[in-house]
C-alpha cells in the first residue's frame, strides 16, 4: 500500500473505538502532519489496531491505553502497514487531544522506545502546545557504502550533500539516516525508488530518511521520506526531529544552538513547525508543537 499522507481519507470503522483526528504541529487542519489518535484502545489486538491505522490512512495513529497512575498512558503507534517504535507527531497530537478533554499539564507516555514525559500547555494565543522528552539519544556513523546506496535510491548525487553536515544514523526513539542536502532546491526535488528506499530501510532499522537543509544556523528545512510506513513522505516527523536535534549535538556540542526551528511540510503543501530544545534536558532532546482537530469537511478535502 502506498499512501500519501496528505490525501487520507476520513475513514471510521463503523463498529470500533472513537477515532480522533489532528493535525500536528500546525494550528490550522491543512497543515502540520494529520495522525489517528484512539484515547481508549483497551481490548484492541495489535492486529486490530493496524487494521484500524490502515482504515484512518495517515502516517501514524496513536493507541492510548490508561494506566495505573494519574496522567500515565500506555501508548502503541501504526503506520497503515507496520507499527512503529515511537511517533513524535501523534504524541503531539494525541497530548493535545487528551488535554483538551482532561486538562494541562504532564502526562508520561510509557512506549515501546522507553517512557515519554510531554507536558500539554496554553501558548500566548490560546491553544494548545504539546512539548515531549525523548528517550535517550544514540547518533552513529554512517557506513560509506549504505550512504551511496540511499543516495542512489534517492536519485541524489554525493556532490548533493552539505559537506559540513556529514551522514549519520540518529536515535531518539526511533532511528532515522541524517542527509544534509546542500541547497533548497536539491530538497525540493524529492522523486526517489519508493520499493527499493523501503527495502533498504528495512535492512538497517530505519523508521524516515531525514532529509535537511541549513538555511540558517538554528533554522533548518526538512523531509522525510517514510515507505517503509507505506507513506511516500512523512509532513512533520517529531521523532526525526528530536534524533536531528541530537545529531547537531553529536557533531560539535559547544556549536550546537541551544533551539532549533524545522519547517516542514511546505513542498506537500501542508507546512508546519517543529521546535527543538536541546539544552535543558540533556543528553534528551525536547521537541514541541502545536495541533489542531481536523474536521470530517478537512479530512475529506
Amino acid at each position: 500500500m502506498t499512501t500519501d499522507a496528505t490525501s487520507a481519507t476520513d475513514a471510521t470503522p463503523a463498529d470500533g473505538p472513537e477515532i480522533l483526528r489532528y493535525a500536528a504541529f500546525a494550528t490550522d487542519p491543512a497543515g502540520g502532519n494529520p495522525a489517528g489518535v484512539v484515547l481508549d484502545a483497551s481490548g484492541l489486538s495489535a492486529d486490530r489496531m493496524l487494521a484500524i491505522a490502515a482504515e484512518v490512512g495517515y502516517s501514524e495513529t496513536a493507541f492510548l491505553v490508561p494506566g495505573p497512575g494519574a496522567g500515565e498512558y500506555g501508548v502503541r503507534y501504526f503506520s497503515p502497514l507496520t507499527e512503529v517504535p515511537f511517533c513524535g507527531h501523534a504524541t503531539v497530537a494525541s497530548a493535545v487531544a487528551l488535554a483538551e478533554r482532561v486538562g494541562t499539564g504532564r502526562y508520561l507516555y510509557r512506549t515501546a522506545a522507553g517512557e515519554v514525559p510531554v507536558e500539554v500547555a496554553e501558548d500566548a494565543d490560546g491553544g494548545l502546545r504539546a512539548t515531549l522528552t525523548s528517550v535517550e539519544p544514540r547518533v552513529e556513523e554512517a557506513d560509506a557504502a549504505d550512504v551511496d546506496e540511499a543516495l542512489a535510491l534517492l536519485g541524489w548525487a554525493a556532490g548533493d550533500l552539505d559537506p559540513a553536515l556529514p551522514p549519520r544514523y540518529a536515535y531518539a526513539g526511533a532511528r532515522h539516516l541524517v542527509l544534509a542536502a546542500g541547497t533548497r532546491d536539491r530538497l525540493a526535488r524529492l522523486d526517489y525508488d519508493f520499493d527499493g528506499l523501503a527495502a533498504f530501510m528495512t535492512a538497517r532499522d530505519l523508521v524516515t530518511v531525514q532529509l535537511v537543509w541549513r538555511a540558517a544556523p538554528d533554522v533548518f528545512h526538512v523531509r522525510n521520506p517514510f515507505p517503509v510506513g507505506g507513506v511516500v513522505e512523512d509532513p512533520a516527523t517529531g521523532a526525526a526531529a528530536a534524533a536531528f536535534g541530537a545529531y547537531l549535538r553529536d557533531l560539535d556540542p559547544a556549536a550546537a544552538p541551544a533551539a532549533l526551528t524545522l519547517h516542514q511540510g511546505e513542498d506537500l503543501g501542508r507546512p508546519g513547525t517543529l521546535h527543538v530544545d536541546l539544552g535543558s534536558e540533556a543528553p534528551r532532546v525536547r521537541v514541541s508543537g502545536a495541533a489542531v482537530a481536523i474536521g470530517q469537511e478537512d479530512s475529506a478535502s
